[in-house]
């Protein structure tokens, strides 16, 4: 018998706190990821890296992702649920972040461990290889939280504010880069140039978000319950219902899965790796000190802070999801062909600083109509298998692209060559985003359309 009474989602109280406590892990997971970005002339002169070794750590919170980590996680999220990969994907962030701040501490330097560890492969220090091995955990729990949070907003919201709720998530976390270029600086400061203390802020940080997992579960159990009770779900899967392992087969054959995973793996990786230099390059462009360079880019993510849940209310209203996609690309090349050839001749730090929110606008409307349009084009019970797979393939760019942006830095000795590689991301970025609105329009799965029903 069908229950007639409100569900939880029913409730704004309670579907928005679901929304405040998946948010603020990523908030402080975003925070983790960039907090020794303000910090790279510290950590160079403090550890003893170089841009390269430093690239290489960049990269290294993507590797155990691509080598098949999230394809892995996308199944456990499907199989087993939002509330178990919640809390193992906080509790990975918890460890990494450990080993991490085990790697970089002053203490760790001098045990016999931390000696074997640079007696090879000895380009890179034992700090690097400790940190990067923290980084590549800590990656597994991020990336597999990010696409758990799209999944449980997409369940608490559907029908309902879901662009809106994703958009607000997305500047929530985006906060997290804001605060961390401010704070990491100050607290480096307050423990005479200590690269541990910053870290280890972020990393307590982590560990309330893993408490706001566990009180999430709680209320998602209730929320399931519910469902049960009002015939919308059972507690036992349907054959039909029921994920299978061949079931990313599907996903893969989607011509329009490949068309959104590489339009997002080439949009974020002219954003995601350009954050970690970007502190590095305005030192040197507008010859000012790190923490002043710091608090500049710390703009980045305002606009896209305050434009993202506006731009989830005209997609939950009005649509046009598809066509956001393109122009935010165009912003996208523009700022990066900026920053390559304007900014160098007129180092102006208004000119920077009016590029850095300019570039704010881009990264706000990419995303926000990016994450929803996902539901609209993959069938539910493969959804976080879906969101996982496209994390994958973003993933392998955001690996390689460090690595990349870090060697052509050690051999130009500039940030030319780099943000020329970025725009053509931006410019690859727009055709496919072309191709999106082309497949839609021939298709029709709405990505053009609102979404509130």
């Amino acid at each position: 018998m069908k229950n007639s009474g409100k569900l939880m989602n029913d409730s704004a109280v309670a579907r928005w706190a679901v929304l405040i406590l998946v948010a603020l892990m990523m908030f402080f997971a975003y925070m983790f990821v960039d907090v020794m970005s303000p910090l790279k002339s510290l950590v160079e002169t403090n550890l003893g890296w170089n841009s390269s070794v430093f690239g290489k750590y960049a990269a290294s919170e993507y590797i155990l992702n691509v080598c098949g980590f999230l394809i892995i996680a996308g199944v456990i999220l499907d199989k087993l649920g939002v509330r178990f990969s919640g809390v193992l994907s906080a509790a990975l962030m918890v460890l990494g972040a450990g080993i991490k701040f085990i790697g970089i501490s002053d203490w760790f330097q001098d045990t016999g461990f931390a000696q074997w560890l640079g007696s090879w492969w000895v380009e890179m220090p034992a700090s690097a290889k400790m940190a990067s091995l923290g980084f590549m955990i800590f990656g597994c729990g991020c990336e597999m939280e990010g696409t758990n949070v799209s999944k449980i907003l997409a369940k608490w919201f559907k029908g309902k504010e879901m662009a809106l709720a994703m958009g607000l998530e997305m500047a929530i976390a985006r906060l997290g880069v804001f605060g961390v270029m401010w704070i990491a600086p100050i607290i480096s400061a307050r423990f005479d140039g200590s690269v541990v203390a910053p870290l280890g802020f972020c990393g307590s940080l982590l560990c309330i978000g893993l408490v706001n997992f566990i009180i999430f579960g709680v209320m998602d159990r209730k929320f399931d319950s519910q469902l049960v009770q009002a015939g919308l779900a059972t507690e036992e899967k349907s054959p039909e219902d029921e994920f299978h392992v061949s079931d990313l087969g599907a996903i893969f054959k989607s011509k329009m899965f490949w068309i959104v995973a590489l339009l997002c793996v080439l949009y974020y990786s002219a954003i995601f790796p350009f954050q970690r230099y970007a502190t590095n390059f305005l030192e040197e462009t507008l010859l000012i000190d790190a923490a002043s360079a710091a608090k500049m880019f710390s703009c980045f993510p305002i606009l896209a802070m305050c434009l993202t849940p506006l731009l989830g209310i005209f997609l939950d209203r009005k649509g046009k999801g598809a066509t956001m996609l393109m122009i935010g690309s165009i912003i996208m090349i523009v700022c990066h062909l900026s920053f390559a050839f304007i900014l160098p001749a007129f180092p102006q730090k208004w000119l920077a600083l009016t590029l850095i929110v300019v570039l704010g606008v881009s990264f706000s409307l990419v995303p926000a109509a990016l994450w929803p349009s996902v539901p609209k084009i993959i069938d539910e019970k493969i959804l976080g298998s879906a969101y996982c797979l496209i994390f994958w393939v973003q993933n392998i760019g955001l690996c390689l692209v460090p690595m990349l942006i870090g060697s052509l830095r050690n051999s130009t000795g500039g940030y030319l060559v780099p943000m020329i590689v970025f725009s053509s991301f931006g410019v690859l970025a727009f055709i496919f985003s072309i191709l999106l609105k082309k497949e839609d329009r021939k298709k029709g799965y709405g990505l053009e359309l609102p979404n509130i029903q």
